[in-house]
């Protein structure tokens, strides 16, 4: 687990994999999976957009942190990027330009403080490598063209996030499925992984978490039957289990309080 507190799980790990790959061939790709199981997550922590998206929108004055910012971007080459629901393509188009640009600006700020950009100057866009889409289901056909269009004059690798099914949603549009190289499909956490997540759960409540002790397992149980691996309400069923201990003095995680826990939330079918 990183310091932000993300948990870099074997889904995460397969989807850098993933990503570097599409990175590496200059291609576009398609990441598809049910809601809540960490595509987003692992998507902006593979761009380090944590870091990076309050400097890029907010251009301003420099900060002593910036360069730890900069040398982020320069190891991922990589920016993300959300369409809104009503987002037009010219709006898109802009969007991506100007990130792409402050992107490049502070990967090149990088390579001259290190004294690594050597040769003549390149275009600064140049220094972007990988743009990454997330919500992929908001955009139109036309938004699809502005975006085979960047990707044609730029050799800018893509990759679309969506729901399963977008990977025929994309084939109807031949044109830019024809650049489309690699899918990926983003499951959801099973067995081990889910453990390993739950391991650092209970942690942060303060316990430690033995799969042997009966109390244990029959949270476990309860948590996997409850969330069925999905990475958004583990962190919400979470939530709310530590509110209820704290509420009632409890120091235990049992069944009981999964139970409490899961009472108090809405789960839609994800």
């Amino acid at each position: 687990m990183t310091p932000s507190g993300f948990i870099a799980t074997k889904e995460h790990r397969r989807f850098v994999e993933f990503a570097n790959a599409v990175r590496r061939q200059r291609t576009i790709g398609i990441c598809y999976g049910q809601a809540g199981i960490g595509k987003t997550l692992s998507a902006r922590h593979y761009a380090s957009w944590q870091q990076a998206e309050t400097l890029l929108e907010q251009w301003g004055p420099r900060q002593d942190s910036d360069p730890r910012i900069y040398a982020a971007l320069a190891k991922t080459r990589s920016v993300f990027f959300t369409p809104g629901v009503l987002t037009r393509p010219n709006q898109i188009q802009e969007e991506l330009a100007r990130t792409i640009t402050r992107a490049s600006a502070c990967i090149e700020e990088h390579l001259r403080s290190t004294n690594t950009k050597k040769g003549p100057a390149k275009d600064q866009n140049k220094y972007v490598e990988l743009i990454i889409i997330d919500e992929s289901e908001r955009l139109t056909a036309t938004s699809l063209e502005v975006l085979r269009d960047k990707y044609d004059r730029s050799e800018i690798a893509m990759i679309m996030i969506g729901m399963p099914g977008i990977e025929k949603q994309f084939s109807r549009y031949p044109q830019l499925y024809s650049r489309v190289g690699f899918a990926h499909e983003y499951r959801q956490l099973v067995d081990e992984e889910l453990n390993y997540v739950l391991q650092r759960k209970w942690l942060k409540l303060g316990q430690n978490l033995d799969p042997e002790d009966f109390t244990d397992a029959q949270a476990i149980a309860a948590i996997a039957r409850i969330t069925r691996g999905n990475f958004r309400l583990i962190d919400r069923l979470f939530v709310q289990m530590e509110r209820i201990m704290k509420i009632n003095e409890l120091t235990t995680i049992t069944d009981d309080v999964v139970e409490a826990a899961r009472s108090t939330l809405v789960i839609g079918i994800s």
